[in-house]
């Protein structure tokens, strides 16, 4: 799995500031292999449905998978003849590659993507993106499992599709109900930090893509639709399941090792600034004694089969003191993973000593249980000496819980000299100024602005910010970001303001000039 650096905490989440420069807000990527015919049809009927419905600026994308038929040259008649429309060519196949790249290098706040036969009724994207464009969630998906749902499809997809859904629930505790359907969306924020950690370049891409966002706690919106089978898809079913379930087996692995720094992904609390306020998001005291009463039962269980064994080939200390030890150590790290949510291999050591720490109090409690049982009567019986240790053990259980909760997985940060948390803003990176026009990073590209030691930052707020240069000449920067740190709920001058922005509509229709094809 990768695990290569990301810049940093996710910013709380915000409503999108209103839209300024001309960057589209929507950006629909359709992949695309050997679809000469499917694809004309299909962005044309997308367009022509987004520019009666939906209320903001959108770009569609091609993302042709090296197609080796005249795919390219419909869609470079498409792009030319469609403003809206731009066209990327890769030279190699995989439908998470293209996602990843075009999704990588796209401009707009709002990624999404759909299947070129448009299987998904197109009256599902608008409520697909609201979400994220609030500031509600960080993903959203298509669900074709949900109640509401109606899908018209044969009983071996439909079987495929809810068996590969149990498998993904039972190996992987994934929540979401529909890991393949071709309809989702992610904010962009969201895209950058995560997309570097998903390794997969085929169809296994979007269900590594949400396992992992799910399980660093970002939140995903689930959209019933509507949903008719493509009789002619090209998926290959035996191929991509074999693929599917090594993906499963890989992702299983790295989340059970810790390979994968998660923590990257972590949201605060609110976007409001008295939310900004609370130092952590509480952890959840229920659920923490529901995990830990689980390890502890299994712990309890494992040290009692380790002590009957020991006790075979010595006495009744040293049995209880080397089972103990090693259940003390699978027990740490059960509950440093399972129950407080600690992810990665950093500070797994001073976990498992500080560990050892609370390993020796427990250790004290039951073996003065033994030496006062063995004070009391000279020969006790082996049931006896359970019963003693069980109720020894116990007490050690209650000990151990705030010892790991108030000291070893503490949420205090060794690190934190503030009261406050420190989150990412978003600090704009290029003036929004006619000379300097801003595109994508696949399209023809514009002259660079000024260089930047020129420029002293004068102010910020929302999404842009006012820079002077030696003479007091002022420039607005904006829609492209890089991320700095402040502390949460304090802009850069100093003052406290609730940055949050509605996004206005920039393309309102009255009326509805219906389905006619152009």
């Amino acid at each position: 799995m990768r695990t290569d650096s990301s810049p940093g905490t996710l910013p709380a989440r915000e409503h999108l500031p209103a839209d300024t420069a001309g960057t589209p807000v929507l950006d629909v990527v359709i992949p695309v292999y050997n679809e000469e015919k499917d694809l004309q049809p299909c962005v044309q009927r997308l367009h022509d449905h987004l520019t009666r419905t939906f209320p903001y600026s959108f770009r569609i994308t091609i993302a042709d998978n090296a197609s080796t038929d005249t795919t390219p040259e419909v869609a470079r008649r498409l792009e030319t003849r469609i403003p809206e429309v731009r066209n990327f060519r890769l030279e190699q196949k995989g439908r998470g590659r293209a996602l990843r790249t075009v999704w990588s290098a796209s401009d707009a706040p709002i990624l999404a993507y759909m299947d070129v036969d448009l299987s998904t009724d197109l009256n599902a994207l608008l409520p697909l993106v609201a979400p994220l464009i609030s500031g509600h969630s960080d993903l959203a998906i298509g669900s074709r499992l949900a109640r509401s749902s109606r899908v018209v499809r044969g009983p071996k997809r439909e079987f495929i599709s809810r068996a590969y859904n149990l498998i993904l629930r039972g190996s992987l505790q994934a929540r979401f109900s529909d890991a393949q359907c071709g309809f989702k969306a992610i904010r962009r924020d969201v895209a950058q930090v995560l997309l570097p950690l998903v390794e997969d370049t085929g169809w296994f891409f979007d269900t590594e893509m949400l396992v992992l966002a799910e399980r660093a706690g970002l939140r995903i919106h689930e959209v019933p639709v509507d949903w008719v089978d493509d009789p002619d898809s090209t998926v290959h079913i035996v191929k991509t399941a074999t693929e599917d379930l090594k993906g499963v087996w890989r992702v299983g692995r790295a989340l059970a090792t810790g390979s994968l720094s998660l923590d990257r992904l972590a949201r605060p609390f609110g976007d409001d600034p008295r939310d900004r306020e609370i130092q952590d998001v509480p952890k959840g005291l229920a659920r923490q004694l529901v995990g830990f009463c689980v390890v502890g039962g299994l712990s309890t269980l494992f040290y009692l089969l380790l002590y009957s064994a020991f006790r075979q080939f010595g006495g009744s200390q040293l049995a209880n003191a080397l089972a103990l030890l090693v259940s003390a150590v699978a027990n740490t790290a059960a509950n440093r993973r399972l129950t407080f949510g600690v992810r990665g291999r950093g500070g797994a050591v001073k976990h498992q000593a500080q560990g050892l720490v609370v390993f020796g109090i427990g250790l004290a409690l039951t073996s003065g249980s033994l030496v006062a049982l063995n004070a009391a009567t000279s020969d006790p019986g082996h049931s006896t000496e359970l019963a003693v240790l069980i109720a020894a053990n116990l007490a050690a259980t209650i000990l151990r819980f705030l010892l790991f909760r108030a000291w070893v997985f503490s949420d205090r940060r060794e690190d934190d000299d503030a009261t406050s948390t420190v989150v990412a803003a978003h600090l704009p990176a290029q003036p929004a100024h006619p000379a300097y026009p801003t595109g994508p990073s696949y399209g023809p590209q514009h002259p660079a602005p000024p260089t930047a030691p020129s420029y002293a930052p004068r102010s910020r707020n929302g999404g842009t910010a006012t820079f002077a240069d030696a003479t007091g000449h002022e420039t607005a920067y904006g829609t492209t970001y890089e991320t700095t740190q402040f502390r949460a709920g304090e802009a850069a001058d100093g003052t406290w303001r609730d940055a949050t922005m509605r996004l206005q509509p920039v393309r309102p229709h009255d009326t509805d000039p219906g389905d006619d094809a152009r």
